[in-house]
């Protein structure tokens, strides 16, 4: 048990460090303890508010590519980490769901950050119910709003259906990504770089690439936002000045 633990512990103490985690999770004797480990960060990420810091998208990916380089059974990962994040979810709802709107008036601090409440609160407002599907692809927001959804008492069954297709979908796309990363990416680049190119030791560009797409969504709403006032401010112009001119 103590070296369970142990092997848990180095899990965690490389958990932002993608080469070094890489290093951990290649260790052949290490796989129980690392699925447990991913199992508790993935729920905490999604379940509690203190997992807002978390790496979710990057310890997917580089799960991925360990499970396809190490021959760890990733229907089973994929089955482990999708009840990890459904739950997890489920737990943030209830959270929200007691706390009701004073949780709002909450003072922020290392482990609770108002403002990232603030963000998923808005998102959810733009977005309704599909929320719950689109915060699985964006990091903070994901842990933020099923909170947000049991604040507003969003229907838990309406809840659970969007929490359920949300984190399977989340969960299976990112592990397939990195599993598919070795056996797509290795033989072209072996062709550019030579034969000894291995795509997991460039482990921290694929996570670079895997944070600029997970974020993209925020990018393009944000943008979507932006051009969309523009507009809208372009035409109360136009109609203010039309007013206003007088006739020739």
């Amino acid at each position: 048990m103590g070296e369970l633990f142990e092997q848990m512990k180095q899990v965690f103490l490389n958990l932002l460090n993608p080469t070094e985690l890489m290093k951990v999770l290649e260790q052949p004797e290490i796989m129980m303890a690392a699925f447990i480990a991913v199992t508790m960060v993935i729920f905490t990420e999604t379940g509690l508010l203190i997992g807002f810091f978390l790496p979710g998208d990057s310890l997917l990916v580089s799960v991925g590519i360990v499970a396809w380089n190490s021959d760890w059974p990733i229907v089973l990962l994929m089955g482990i980490l999708s009840v990890a994040a459904i739950v997890g979810d489920s737990v943030g709802y209830w959270i929200g769901l007691k706390s009701g709107p004073r949780i709002f008036n909450r003072e922020k601090s290392f482990f609770f950050r108002k403002d990232h409440l603030l963000m998923a609160q808005a998102f959810y407002e733009k977005h309704g119910g599909k929320t719950i599907i689109l915060a699985r692809f964006m990091p903070i927001i994901r842990t933020f709003a099923p909170v947000v959804a049991g604040v507003g008492k969003m229907d838990y069954r309406r809840f659970l259906m969007f929490n359920i297709v949300g984190g399977v979908a989340w969960i299976v796309s990112m592990l397939l990504l990195g599993y598919a990363i070795t056996p797509m990416l290795d033989p072209p680049l072996k062709g550019l770089f030579g034969p000894e190119f291995q795509t997991a030791k460039h482990i921290e560009k694929v996570i670079i690439l895997v944070v600029l797409i997970s974020i993209s969504p925020g990018i393009y709403a944000g943008l979507k936002g932006w051009m969309a006032k523009r507009k809208a401010a372009g035409a109360a112009l136009a109609t203010a000045n039309a007013v206003t001119t007088p006739p020739l």
